[in-house]
């Protein structure tokens, strides 16, 4: 025993620790092929440069939800997956690799509603096509919010396929004898026009800036084709592009990475820098940081609440341990995203679940060092865990790392409005876990324990301090960026109502227990309200539509909203309600 309570909460944390670097390993190679390498390969796409795995990655995960599948027996990766879609698109029509749930979208293409997800492949929708195209085109036009389910359905489905399509056609186009046979007949009106479809279908620009372009003068292949099929010069990178895939429909893995490393000593050589950071976007990519913290916070809390109930000597420690090691996998996720991107830790919806998580984290670890009850670990790790969840679900719109617009593009305001008023996102968050903990635990325990619930009202009251100051500040310098950006210091935005709206009710919360409004009690009731407040703001403004804040429409979380706020009203009256009120009044532990 004393073995255990010494060094299982090192073991614990060191195990989490080596968790996450087996992520980071390299896989091996497919049926000989460096398929790791082509996914290291630069290219450009939606404004910046990023290796081919997060194409991959992206669009798979957009197509399929997923970022690997299972086909004819064995899983497939993104980076194989994009291979197959590049160059042997007969092979990738036969994947099914779309989902479709809905059932008006299923009767339109003839298929039958399943127990099991319906997964479906390019070649079985093809025969749709037509009509998909003709219903999205119809309801393309309408307000996203507006859209009627199947509208909404149907269109989501004709812009994954559109995607599937465009990067089927974006090296070669699909059905033709291959990049080779392009090259050699250059020079014809009807090469001319197939270049040209290559220009207007292709997805990503695979040919780096030649020597004195400008740095991002990143080419297609259809460009450099059309270029080359008019008497300009024939980019160099063209025949090793042409090498790697005949050798991929032939099956021949060493002329394939024969070809690949032709490539990247090509992209060393005119894009120096671009190898490089394309390769520390892999490993950020395979490492899966935000997956494996989740999984570690998950841990976290489940090892958190068994120690209220047995060996709390041992697990209680176990559990701030493994929060310790999910806290170090979320840090070096966020500051690996801070320098591939060379902005801040917030730059969209995405990365600000990613931070507001890690704010909740971090304040946790303090909050269960100053206390030692158990309850700052359990609850940052389920808050960590969940706005993980929420983050996971937000990158399958696609890449995570996109450009910024241009009414945001300041580093200066993303490092103090942005970051500032997230973190008070955080601990208004925090606050109300902690109270949803208080509430839940006096139903819970046979005999309540005064000193208990007076730390946990300590804790919340001490964390509502700082999220109102945190708050404050963030949304004063947001008035300041909207006057220089917009000219104008307040407009009564929704997102700026929302920000003021956790501004006032967490001062109403201090200033109600300050003059004796409310009670331990009370106050935690309204630390649950907030909550709801900040979802509000965070997310909420999205659904509305409107406003200068509302950068997407986002129909799919509004049940899940609404599904988190009715959980929150539902919690605030269990904490209000009497200890254990289900038992007679002359109960001993009424």
């Amino acid at each position: 025993m004393n073995f255990l309570t010494k060094y299982l909460s090192w073991i614990a944390g060191g195990l989490a620790l080596a968790l996450a670097l087996t992520f980071a390993l390299p896989s091996a190679k497919v049926r000989g092929f460096d398929v790791a390498g082509f996914g290291t390969l630069p290219i450009q796409e939606g404004g910046r440069v990023k290796p081919m795995d997060s194409v991959a990655r992206n669009s798979l995960l957009v197509i399929h939800s997923r970022q690997g599948f299972r086909h004819t027996g064995h899983n497939v990766g993104p980076d194989e997956w994009l291979l197959d879609v590049l160059f042997r698109p007969q092979e990738a029509d036969q994947q099914p690799i779309f989902v479709i749930d809905d059932l008006d979208v299923l009767g339109l293409i003839g298929a039958k509603q399943t127990k099991a997800r319906n997964y479906f492949s390019f070649s079985e929708l093809g025969p749709h096509l037509d009509e998909i195209q003709k219903q999205a085109a119809t309801a393309q036009p309408i307000a996203p919010q507006k859209r009627t389910r199947f509208q909404s359905a149907v269109v989501n489905l004709f812009e994954r396929v559109f995607l599937y399509y465009k990067l089927r056609n974006t090296l070669q186009l699909a059905g033709s004898p291959g990049l080779a046979w392009e090259l050699q007949s250059l020079g014809t009106a009807e090469a001319n026009l197939r270049h040209q479809d290559l220009v207007q279908l292709a997805h990503f620009r695979i040919l780096p800036p030649t020597a004195g372009a400008p740095p991002e003068a990143w080419q297609s292949v259809g460009q450099a084709l059309s270029a080359a099929n008019t008497g300009g010069p024939r980019h160099p990178g063209l025949v090793p592009l042409a090498r790697m895939n005949a050798a991929y429909v032939n099956n021949d893995p060493a002329a394939f990475n024969q070809a690949l490393t032709e490539m990247n000593s090509l992209v060393n050589t005119l894009k120096p820098d671009a190898l490089g950071h394309a390769g520390r976007e892999v490993v950020f990519n395979r490492s899966q940081p935000f997956f494996v913290g989740m999984i570690i916070f998950l841990a976290s809390f489940m090892a958190a609440c068994i120690s209220w109930v047995y060996k709390p000597e041992v697990l209680r420690p176990t559990a701030y341990a493994l929060l310790f090691s999910g806290a170090i996998v979320h840090t070096l996720g966020l500051a690996a995203r801070i320098i591939l991107q060379g902005r801040p830790p917030v730059t969209n919806l995405y990365s600000s679940a990613v931070f507001v998580g890690w704010g909740v984290v971090i304040l946790g670890l303090i909050v269960e060092r100053m206390y030692r009850k158990g309850f700052g670990t359990a609850m940052a790790s389920i808050f960590g865990f969940a706005s993980l969840i929420v983050a996971q679900h937000l990158g399958e719109a696609g890449d995570t790392m996109e450009m910024m617009r241009a009414v945001l593009d300041s580093n200066f305001w993303l490092a103090t409005h942005v970051v500032t008023i997230t973190i008070g996102y955080s601990g208004t968050f925090l606050a109300g876990a902690i109270a949803i903990a208080y509430g839940v635990r006096k139903h819970i325990v046979a005999v309540q324990d005064v000193e208990t619930d007076r730390v946990l009202a300590d804790m919340a009251y001490g964390i509502i301090c700082f999220a109102l100051f945190f708050s404050f500040v963030g949304t004063v310098l947001g008035g300041i960026w909207a006057d220089q950006s917009w000219g104008r210091f307040w407009g009564w935005d929704p997102k700026e109502n929302g920000a003021l709206l956790i501004v006032l009710w967490n001062a109403i919360i201090l200033h109600a227990r300050w003059a004796g409004y409310v009670r331990e009690r009370g106050t935690m009731v309204m630390a649950i309200f907030g909550n709801i407040i900040t979802a509000l703001s965070w997310f909420g403004v999205n659904m509305l539509g409107v406003g200068l804040h509302s950068y997407g429409f986002m129909d799919q979380a509004f049940w899940a909203l609404t599904g988190f706020c009715a959980s929150q009203f539902l919690l605030m009256g269990v904490t209000y309600a009497p200890p254990r009120f289900w038992l007679p009044r002359n109960d001993s532990h009424a």
